[in-house]
């Protein structure tokens, strides 16, 4: 039987509300801003997003409507006569779409009787004087208003709502209680208890079907937020999850198998640099180069023509990100190159965030004298070369003269003071920032255990950035994105990750990367596109493999890497770059239209 076309005057009102619209966090506002275009395209009009106004400074990345200007609006004005801090504007993003955002924060009289109220109806008890707890519940409450005044004026429109993560799906529980005319599709980015268990089980994938999560949530205290996702997927029309990794999570600690994976993709358009990438390489590649010469030249020298640039990046979880293993494979890989006397150099960039006092005076200093002797260095050139124009004018035998005649006393003896004042016998810093407690850091704890401390000898180098590089970095003055395309290859070898957007983002510019099994991202990979090694992606093998196993493999991509020629380097930037297609979010929204046609199939 043929399936009737959808009619055509009554397309489904999309409200999606996650508590990362306009609102940066993590990994799901990149989500959300990135497939905007795509929803925009699909649904134009008749989509909104919905998020919490807490974040002031979006002020400047937002422009305010008209209220009666559509129906989205419309709710919003009613839900502003009623008393609360309601905005209605145009995210200037790509794709502009419409947003609602509800200040999540209600007089403390009406918040104790929300919080009751979910006690009593749904048996979810919440704690006191936390902040972020508090804020949840009130943005439930007003997002579950704006939907009551939104049903209000549909007519005969279907209204589905699509909520992002715990913190955003509240009202599921309220609308499935009140029977309301919305379909709801909850989708989970990873479940509060995963985290936490992959990072204190040794076993957990196969330990997985044996967690109790009520005691896990409590051990963890986590409670409250595991048992507003734990409802959030019992009680959704569509459960939703994105990759068959997490889906494996969601069975056994929410007791739900996903009905749609619906892959994380990117706006690639944004990345696109067409036959322009591999100049874009050079050019930032060269701004690492200063930045290595800087950091290492006061010490000892190496050839930065046989020097290659890995990095890792991404929140500080040492074991789930897998930065315990890239180190183990790192000095794997150190004493092979040792051992063979090879002549290439490998300078390690691991980028993250932790709290640190201010960046190392040594480090800056040294950049400091580098740039000083840059400067005398070029005031030199251009004396020379005034002088030797003017002197090959009046020579009659084309002779070279003598060059030293035309450097002035001060501008030598600068020169040879300003490299006396640089040089040093200290080894080369491993951590650029003063952090809190450093010698208690897992990274650092291995660097110094395993004698990783960038001495001349050693072929691996370490460098421990602390903070996200940003365009305003003293050290780089690159922002993330050039930083990616200067160097070679990204590492992310995760033990637990539900998707992955780092090495995404990597493919997208160009870069090659390393991801693990045990990653949403890699997963895909490998069931999707069985010949991703050509196209430069590596997957570490972690599901059914011990630790060293995985180390040792991880060492031997990096080994392999390090091998191939430089042209075939360049075509491995081209080849990965090609595959990004794949992951644009024009293909990979179909996804999400499969969820929504799940929640609201047409008869």
């Amino acid at each position: 039987m043929q399936k009737k076309n959808k009619p055509k005057n009554h397309p489904p009102l999309l409200v999606e509300v996650a508590w990362e619209v306009c609102n940066q966090v993590g990994g799901i506002y990149t989500v959300i801003r990135s497939k905007a275009p795509a929803m925009m395209k699909n649904h134009s009009g008749n989509f909104c997003m919905v998020g919490p106004y807490i974040n002031k400074n979006i002020l400047a990345e937002i422009e305010p409507l008209n209220d009666v200007e559509d129906i989205f609006g419309q709710a919003a004005a009613s839900l502003r006569k009623k008393g609360y801090d309601v905005m209605y504007a145009e995210w200037l993003i790509t794709g502009k779409p419409r947003v609602v955002l509800l200040n999540p924060v209600i007089e403390e009289k009406a918040l104790s009787v929300v919080k009751y109220l979910l006690w009593k109806n749904h048996g979810i008890a919440t704690p006191s004087g936390n902040v972020l707890i508090d804020q949840v519940i009130a943005f439930a409450f007003l997002t579950k208003l704006f939907l009551d005044e939104l049903v209000k004026l549909r007519g005969d429109q279907p209204v589905i709502g699509h909520f992002h993560e715990w913190m955003a799906g509240l009202p599921i529980l309220d609308i499935r209680r009140d029977q309301m005319p919305v379909k709801t599709v909850f989708t989970t980015h990873a479940t509060q208890l995963g985290r936490h268990l992959a990072i204190n089980s040794p076993l957990f994938y196969a330990h997985l079907p044996f967690f109790n999560w009520e005691e896990e949530a409590k051990k963890f205290g986590v409670a409250t937020e595991a048992s507003i996702e734990f409802g959030c997927a019992q009680n959704c029309d569509v459960f939703t999850t994105v990759s068959d990794v997490t889906a494996r999570e969601c069975k056994h600690l929410l007791k739900r198998a996903p009905e749609v994976i619906v892959p994380n993709g990117l706006n690639i358009q944004r990345f696109e640099a067409l036959h322009e990438f591999q100049n874009l390489h050079s050019l930032y590649k060269e701004k690492i180069h200063e930045f290595v010469m800087g950091h290492f030249f006061q010490s000892y020298s190496f050839d930065l023509n046989k020097t290659l640039y890995f990095f890792t990046s991404g929140r500080y979880e040492y074991k789930n990100k897998g930065f315990d293993l890239t180190l183990e494979a790192l000095a794997h890989l150190n004493e092979q190159l040792k051992d063979e006397k090879s002549d290439l150099t490998v300078v390690m960039f691991f980028v993250t965030k932790r709290d640190f006092t201010s960046i190392k005076p040594e480090v800056l200093q040294s950049r400091a004298v580098m740039e000083e002797i840059r400067q005398v260095c070029e005031a030199i050139q251009k004396q020379i070369g005034k002088r030797l124009f003017l002197e090959s004018t009046l020579q009659q035998d084309h002779h070279l003269p003598s060059l030293n005649k035309f450097v002035d006393d001060y501008w030598a003896l600068r020169y040879r003071r300003t490299i006396q004042t640089w040089k040093s016998k200290n080894l080369p810093q491993v951590v650029t920032h003063r952090l809190n407690n450093e010698e208690q850091e897992d990274i650092v704890k291995f660097i110094t255990r395993r004698n990783l401390i960038n001495r001349p000898e050693d072929k691996v180098k370490i460098i421990y950035h602390p903070d996200f590089i940003n365009s305003t970095n003293p050290l780089f003055g690159l922002d993330y994105s050039q930083f990616v395309r200067g160097c070679h290859l990204g590492i992310f070898p995760s033990y637990y990750e539900p998707w992955g957007y780092t090495p995404l983002e990597c493919m997208a510019s160009g870069v090659p990367a390393v991801t693990s099994d045990l990653s949403g991202f890699g997963d895909y990979l490998m069931k999707h596109m069985p010949d991703h090694e050509k196209g430069g992606m590596f997957v570490v093998e972690r599901g059914k493999r011990t630790f060293d196993w995985s180390a040792k493999q991880l060492a031997a991509f990096l080994y392999k890497y390090l091998k191939q020629s430089r042209r075939e380097r360049i075509m491995q930037r081209n080849n990965v770059e090609n595959y990004s297609s794949a992951f644009d979010w024009n293909t990979l929204i179909k996804h999400y239209e499969d969820a929504y046609e799940l929640a609201n199939p047409v008869s």
